[in-house]
């Protein structure tokens, strides 16, 4: 497996890409979903590696990058937040299985968990179906 890095700069309407490191690695491509596999075949006919075997790093170079970090930034903490939802649902899931398997009830389990007993009804089917 060779890991190499694609730099893509759009000039017109192509992404012009340029694989430093690898001489002669210049390519091109319309849409950047496209460079990867443009970046491979590129790399395939310079340094004689398997397409397949070439795993490419895109880097793009769109100038002024502050609303595309901030973009970024956000989408990362919105998919960090839904993780940890998924964590908490889970966790809670297990919990009111374990607590109903010990003979509390829906109401106990709510206290016990500081949520609403149709909260603990729902997970408590959940943990059944999954």
């Amino acid at each position: 497996m060779m890991k190499v890095t694609a730099t893509a700069t759009r000039r017109g309407g192509w992404w012009v890409v340029e694989v430093p490191g690898v001489e002669m690695a210049l390519t091109q491509a319309r849409r950047l979903d496209q460079v990867s596999a443009m970046v491979a075949d590129a790399v395939h006919l310079v340094e004689d590696v398997p397409a397949e075997d070439v795993e490419v790093v895109l880097d793009y170079e769109i100038g002024d990058s502050a609303a595309l970090m901030e973009a970024r930034a956000a989408h990362l903490q919105v998919e960090s937040a839904a993780h940890a939802q998924e964590c908490a649902a889970r966790a809670s899931r297990a919990a009111v299985a374990h607590l109903r398997r010990s003979g509390l009830s829906v109401r106990d389990i709510g206290v016990i968990l500081e949520l609403s007993p149709q909260r603990v009804s729902q997970l408590d089917r959940a943990g059944v179906r999954a």
